[in-house]
């Protein structure tokens, strides 16, 4: 059996959002012991923008398509991602895991917003031997629209495919997907459609809380089951023990 984890730290986990690049270093020291106090299984990580690529994908139009008007800002965006990832992975190796920093922007490529040529042999071959990928949400080149964001679930999403792993998290500042203030415990995709995602849902260009569950229920349809916690619960998850979040699970599972 595969013992692969792959997590997700939120964007708004470790970074303030709404201050535009300032990271949250006492927060990812914190996670980075957590998840160093609990490494014995191969562990692929993937972080989110924050306010560290948001605010200059926005302001440089990316979504709405990449052309020579706005080409200047893949740059600018994908130094400030890059420019986190760097940070985390610090970080991480200065807690003692093996941290290597993986831009999805090298080699990857998406049509319509969507990735259609990524590899993830690499990160599974990584983690066997005990190093830790760190990849993040980044902009990456598009066939049709010249380029695009892909963001750290679409990522989630595409890495579990490849590498079958045996669990997928998400850690995020709130404690599960919320429905009137209330944490849904499990979701399936007939019952996506009558939760009201208003009170967990965040605006920024990836799709807030909705895209997250999108993506996870990809997931959930090819049978891999996948948690929404709250940060404060990530040594819960880790060790495989009630996080008190939500389950996204195929409708047979």
């Amino acid at each position: 059996m595969n013992k692969t984890v792959i997590l997700k730290l939120g964007g708004s986990v470790i970074t303030e959002k709404e201050n535009a690049g300032v990271i949250d270093h006492t927060r990812l020291t914190t996670i980075a012991e957590t998840i160093a106090s609990h490494h014995d299984y191969p562990l692929i990580l993937v972080h989110g923008a924050g306010s560290c690529g948001h605010p200059e994908a926005e302001r440089f139009g990316i979504q709405g398509g990449v052309g020579e008007r706005n080409a200047i800002g893949v740059g600018e965006t994908h130094r400030a991602v890059a420019g986190l990832n760097a940070v985390v992975v610090s970080i991480l190796r200065g807690a003692g895991l093996d941290a290597i920093g993986i831009h999805p922007l090298s080699g990857s490529l998406a049509e319509n917003g969507r990735l259609i040529s990524f590899e993830t042999g690499h990160l599974a071959k990584m983690a066997e031997i005990g190093l830790v990928p760190v990849l993040h949400g980044d902009v990456v080149m598009d066939r049709a629209k010249g380029a695009c964001i892909v963001s750290g679930d679409q990522l989630v999403l595409r890495i579990a495919e490849g590498v079958g792993p045996c669990r997928v998290g998400l850690a995020t500042d709130v404690p599960g997907v919320l429905s009137c203030g209330n944490v849904v415990r499990t979701i399936t995709r007939s019952t996506l459609n009558g939760i009201n995602l208003g009170n967990s849902q965040k605006t920024d260009v990836t799709g807030g809380m909705r895209g997250k569950v999108e993506e996870l229920l990809t997931l959930a349809d090819a049978g891999i089951i996948s948690s929404i916690f709250h940060i404060d619960r990530l040594a819960a998850f880790l060790a495989g023990a009630e996080h008190g979040g939500t389950t996204i699970i195929g409708a047979d599972t």
